[in-house]
């Protein structure tokens, strides 16, 4: 049944390897960022459900890749060319589509090609459930992340090294709390929101495919074991480089009020103790369990979209 899956998919990659013609020669390729053009996925309803959903699908369809196109040019080692280039202007071509299979599971598959080699570099047909905003940000993360994946694996071996992720310790969330009437619940709440905060965060950068994340959990060091990294002076650089990270980060939810918040982050370089990156999300409404959400739009908004440094 697989076969008959995504069926144009697999003709528009018989037909595009098929119809391949010479390369443009480019001077100075050693030097020049790999050229990529990104087509307009497909979308198939096979689903037979009664609501028309075609316009909620485009609109999803279409964040989904201008996302992946947004995440490929942001990377200075790609150069984004426009689907309807002349053939011969992108070494590498990005192909997909998506098939809803029922009311919950969905299909996709997903080719990038070697243009100039003829050679399918690579291709993976996978499901993701749910037919929401979140389900398909979600898709929209995982496939950005893997054709960066792929393109990354493309690039000559000095490129490919310097494209290599960033290793990041990211430490706990800590809090401050400078309410007025502290929580009168067990200490333990807090300590588990704090965890989901702390994961929220890891997931996204995890996502993100810019960075490896390094395990913190073995550290021993008091101000990991306090959560008072925040007020070590930078000692969480030190901290991380003894992880064997390339960078840290830490970050601070100060609780204003049972309503109201902050979130802060910071990066700092494991070598030189140098901050890389660094956000605060100004007062924010909401009680404890708006806090993930919070840090988590923070870090994507400052660290991912703005790119830290090495």
């Amino acid at each position: 049944m697989r076969q008959s899956r995504l069926v144009l998919l697999s003709v528009a990659l018989i037909g595009l390897l098929a119809g391949i013609g010479p390369l443009r020669a480019e001077t100075g390729a050693a030097a020049a960022p790999l050229s990529v053009s990104i087509d307009d996925f497909s979308y198939l309803d096979t689903s037979g459900e009664v609501i028309d959903q075609t316009a909620a699908h485009q609109k999803r369809l279409d964040a989904l890749m201008q996302k992946l196109r947004a995440d490929v040019a942001a990377e200075p080692r790609y150069h984004l060319v426009p689907a309807a280039a002349p053939a011969g202007e992108a070494r590498i071509k990005v192909i997909g589509g998506v098939q809803k299979m029922s009311t919950l599971i969905q299909w996709a598959k997903v080719a990038v090609i070697d243009v100039s080699a003829s050679q399918v570099l690579y291709e993976k047909l996978y499901t993701f459930r749910g037919d929401t905003d979140e389900a398909w940000d979600h898709a929209a993360m995982f496939v950005s992340r893997e054709v960066r994946g792929a393109l990354a694996a493309a690039l000559p071996p000095e490129a490919a090294a310097a494209a290599a992720p960033i290793g990041l310790a990211v430490f706990e969330f800590e809090l401050e709390d400078n309410s007025a009437a502290p929580s009168s619940g067990p200490a333990g709440s807090d300590v588990a929101t704090l965890a989901d905060v702390t994961k929220g965060v890891r997931d996204r950068i995890a996502q993100s495919g810019r960075y490896r994340l390094v395990d913190t959990g073995g550290m021993t060091a008091e101000p990991v074991k306090a959560r008072a990294l925040r007020d070590c002076d930078g000692c969480e650089a030190a901290i991380a480089q003894r992880l064997g990270a390339d960078q840290s980060l830490i970050g601070v939810i100060r609780r204003v009020s049972r309503t109201e918040y902050t979130v802060g982050f910071q990066v700092r370089d494991a070598r030189s103790g140098a901050v890389v990156a660094r956000g605060d999300s100004g007062l924010r409404m909401g009680a404890d369990y708006s806090w993930t959400r919070g840090a988590v739009h923070l870090v994507g908004d400052r660290l991912l979209e703005g790119g830290a440094q090495r």
